[in-house]
């Protein structure tokens, strides 16, 4: 981080007073906001912040070649005028670097706080992802001139990153959670696939990950109701805010079709049928494809949402049952519903029983991850659990540094009781026990409004995850009973993923 304050120093002319850590979900790049209070030097030369603040966002990125293929794309596309993030500065080791700040407020992010507060998919929304796609279509049309030979890992997303990502989909899902198959017949099904999806027209800029966590909005827009004499109803107009593209780092030439699939079959975005149909009409009109061309687009299409939800259903297994991020885990039954509804309602024309046979057969095999404290739509997972202080103080797996640790041992004990010893903190007579005592409740409010404060901001910004952990002398009473009652407090409040666990008593 101090690179990266030196680096703003340079870019900005004054120090940074402020370096927030940003979530960023699956990727192992770390993302930082910096920002300085003062006025910068050169003033009007760059864009500052509302009210005076001058801010950047700062990457730590390890991968040297993606992030070239990042410097070379975002230059390349920003002088095109299209919107896409304008690189400041980069530093000398090419590791550390500044790009602006387009603030916290994504697509995605719009769409969640629409249906938490119980809208849906709108017309606004309907807007947004029109702009979207039209915006897609001028970002595929304008890497016509780009240099590939900078795409990482490869210039093409030809027959071997195809298979790439069919493998992932098996080593990484189905061998993971035991589903069966039978390798010779899979292999023949990625074969004939990949064969298929050539076919299309691959002279297009494919961004790999266009989805709605990566489209940004800034600035306000409007709504205008034009109510004039002579219309039967008003009419709606949207003055929209300027949409911006970020992580397209692993770009490079494709078919145009796999990032419509990526935006309009996300999985927790899980848009309506038929506003994804209305969706992909516009796009082909904004294309102008009609005729056969628009047929042959349209089967091809099937065929790349296909393989779109199998790569991505093998990321979602790395990264939720190998590295066991629990926001992973969670969207995996969606893509599930997303590849049989897919299997079901447009066979392809190509043969794929191997694969057809998988996906029919994959609910049952996911069933177990789904959870009643799961928000479909939610970034924020808030794990709770109870530990001994005797086995050690939890580790936290995403990375976070380990969230909040409560301390129960000046609670009264009912472990010290012949009585309750066999008994835990989610049995009636050890229930009874602490919910008589003052000072249990009196520590759980405290511990609930600390924690809702950070639930608040967490939300507000889109971070991914949080940890709250209650520990007892052994793990067994009075953290447990703590770590079912915030979890049954904070299921009520908030509308984020809550997970519970207690770790002896799992052991």
């Amino acid at each position: 981080m101090e690179q990266l304050k030196q680096l703003f120093a340079q870019w900005a002319g004054i120090p940074c007073t402020e370096c927030l850590a940003l979530g960023a979900n699956g990727s192992s790049r770390r993302y930082y906001r910096l920002s300085s209070s003062s006025p910068k030097l050169g003033e009007g030369d760059r864009p500052q912040g509302g009210g005076g603040v001058c801010s950047a966002i700062g990457c730590i990125a390890d991968d040297l070649r993606e992030n070239e293929a990042f410097f070379a794309f975002a230059r390349h596309f920003h002088a095109k005028g299209l919107p896409v993030p304008e690189l400041y500065l980069i530093a000398d080791d090419r590791r550390h670097y500044l790009q602006q700040d387009l603030g916290d407020q994504t697509l995605y992010g719009l769409l969640y706080d629409k249906q938490r507060q119980g809208g849906g998919f709108d017309a606004q929304m309907l807007a947004f992802y029109k702009q979207a796609l039209a915006d897609l279509a001028a970002l595929q049309r304008g890497g016509a001139d780009l240099d590939f030979s900078l795409a990482y890992p490869r210039p093409d997303f030809d027959r071997q990153s195809i298979l790439w990502d069919l493998n992932y989909f098996k080593y990484h899902f189905l061998k993971l959670l035991h589903i069966p198959f039978d390798e010779q017949l899979l292999e023949d099904d990625f074969n004939s696939l990949a064969d298929y999806l050539l076919t299309a027209d691959t002279n297009y800029f494919m961004y790999r990950d266009f989805q709605g966590r990566n489209i940004m909005l800034v600035g306000s827009g409007e709504c205008v109701v034009d109510s004039s004499r002579g219309q039967a109803l008003p009419t709606t107009h949207y003055q929209l805010p300027t949409l911006y593209y970020i992580d397209f780092q692993g770009g490079r030439r494709g078919a145009a079709q796999y990032d419509v699939a990526s935006l309009l079959y996300s999985a927790k975005s899980n848009l309506p049928e038929a506003i994804r149909r209305h969706l992909l009409g516009h796009y082909l009109d904004v294309r102008n494809i009609r005729g056969d061309e628009r047929r042959q687009w349209i089967d091809h299409f099937w065929a790349y949402l296909l393989v779109r939800i199998l790569q991505t259903l093998g990321a979602y297994g790395y990264r939720g049952l190998f590295e066991r991020k629990d926001y992973f885990l969670q969207s995996i039954p969606l893509a599930i519903t997303n590849l049989q509804n897919l299997i079901h309602d447009h066979p392809l024309s190509i043969s794929l029983p191997e694969i057809n046979r998988i996906c029919r057969d994959a609910a049952c095999s996911v069933s177990h991850l789904q959870s009643p404290t799961v928000d479909a739509l939610s970034p924020l997972t808030v794990t709770v659990q109870s530990f001994s202080y005797k086995q050690g103080l939890p580790t936290d797996p995403t990375g976070n540094g380990g969230g909040f640790i409560f301390d129960c041992r000046a609670l009264p004990n009912p472990g010290r009781y012949p009585q309750y010893k066999a008994y835990t903190g989610k049995d009636r007579p050890v229930i009874e026990f602490l919910q008589k005592e003052p000072a249990v409740d009196h520590f759980l409010s405290h511990a609930e409004a600390i924690v809702s404060q950070s639930i608040e901001k967490y939300l507000e910004r889109n971070f991914t995850s949080l940890q709250v952990s209650f520990g007892c002398t052994g793990g067994q009473h009075r953290s447990v009973y703590c770590a079912e009652q915030l979890t049954a407090r904070l299921s009520k409040k908030y509308p984020c993923n809550i997970l519970l666990r207690h770790r002896e008593q799992d052991r």
